[in-house]
């Protein structure tokens, strides 16, 4: 319902994009003021402008479909940064021409010369984020856990989550991934989460990416949790439409998991060669819809040995108090994206206690990922795609 009342805000704000594209590139030369010019180019906009809404009504032929959800992504982020530096000038010249009386602003030199280095200022940030993307960095942390593990003084996890394997990510991201993991040599792997990008049949190639996840390599294997986006929805713009538990519910996505050698813990715990627990938790979000509900943080704990170091794998960071008080050492998230791209990285810690990083609650260590993949707008500008090497040493 959300949708339909923004659709006129859409169309608005589009407006009033093209209008000032329209007005710069007529100033720059006659050719553009031309009507044929002019209605070609707003055709090719509308195509643009309206390639999430047809990627999402349009489902075959599947190879349309696919193109016009590429389109649609990597139109999204490159609007975003359209309409932010023009109504950022925009401003700025609303307040040189009436409270200062710039008398420069009304030249045409001086339009044509700021829209060509606001156009530079778009293509530039728009082809930085799309391409940063692809760049996997290694964010190490190093904790002590205050509990003794014999035979043990030390465990290597690496934290992944956020892939979102869909549209946007696919093998060539998984590749990266896999070869930044096996590069760290590490004990074990936790999966926080959103492994899937809402639509299982958005993965070309779930076979080979399947293969490719297989190779990751680790002394004690991969473990991973859901997250709200592990589940089949229909997305328009970030918008959800309802469906029925059996429509969201996809079994192909946990026999994916099984297939690639990714063990799923749905409020469930394992005891790791009678060292440490792996606790993988449900997803506050999807189990609204899928479950229906989950465990407490004290309901997951309450059978474990408290001696022994308790790892909680949960996609969001939520119930950090709740958490700490059930006697978990370390907790891993992902789900905020840091934000993913500016300005958002500047405003995403207003709606989490840590959006991104490392924040200690008591005796517990919560680490969040910026997550390895992407969701919505194809890049990144202000954050990384990362994976997380944690070293824990213990009281030994």
């Amino acid at each position: 319902m959300a949708a339909l009342f923004l659709a006129p805000l859409y169309i608005l704000i589009n407006a009033y994009v093209v209008r000032w594209m329209i007005r710069w590139m007529g100033a720059c030369h006659r050719l553009f003021q031309t009507m044929a010019f002019r209605a070609s180019f707003i055709g090719v906009y509308i195509i643009l402008a309206t390639a999430l809404l047809t990627g999402f009504l349009i489902k075959k032929p599947a190879n349309l479909h696919r193109i016009l959800k590429h389109t649609g992504n990597y139109f999204l982020g490159t609007f975003i940064y359209i309409l932010l530096v023009i109504a950022v000038v925009d401003f700025g010249r609303l307040i040189l021409k009436y409270i200062f009386h710039a008398p420069f602003i009304g030249h045409r030199s001086t339009f044509v010369i700021t829209g060509l280095i606001c156009t530079i200022l778009i293509i530039s940030l728009s082809v930085y984020g799309i391409l940063h993307v692809t760049h996997v960095k290694t964010t190490p942390y190093e904790i002590n856990v205050e509990k003794t593990v014999d035979g043990m003084d030390s465990l290597k996890i690496v934290l992944l989550a956020d892939t979102h394997f869909g549209y946007s990510m696919g093998t060539a991201q998984a590749k990266r991934i896999v070869k930044k993991i096996n590069t760290e040599n590490p004990d074990v792997v936790c999966i926080a989460g959103d492994i899937f990008d809402n639509e299982y049949d958005a993965i070309s190639k779930p076979d080979k990416l399947k293969e490719i996840l297989k190779g990751i390599k680790s002394k004690y294997g991969v473990y991973a949790c859901w997250g709200n986006h592990d589940l089949n929805e229909p997305i328009l713009a970030g918008f959800t439409f309802n469906g029925t538990e059996d429509n969201y519910n996809d079994p192909r996505m946990e026999e994916f998991l099984t297939d690639a050698g990714i063990h799923l813990l749905d409020d469930e715990s394992v005891l790791i060669d009678n060292k440490f627990y792996i606790v993988g938790r449900r997803d506050a979000s999807r189990c609204e819809k899928v479950e229906g509900s989950r465990a407490t943080p004290a309901q997951l704990t309450e059978s474990l040995d408290q001696g022994k170091p308790i790892i909680f794998i949960d996609h969001q960071p939520k119930e950090l108090d709740e958490t700490a008080a059930a006697g978990v050492d370390l907790d891993l998230c992902g789900h905020t994206h840091d934000g993913q791209i500016f300005p958002g990285n500047l405003i995403i810690h207003l709606f989490w206690e840590n959006s991104c990083g490392y924040l200690r609650k008591g005796t517990m260590h919560n680490i969040v990922t910026s997550g390895a993949g992407i969701w919505g707008p194809n890049m990144r500008v202000g954050t990384n795609s990362e994976i997380c090497p944690i070293t824990v040493h213990f009281n030994n």
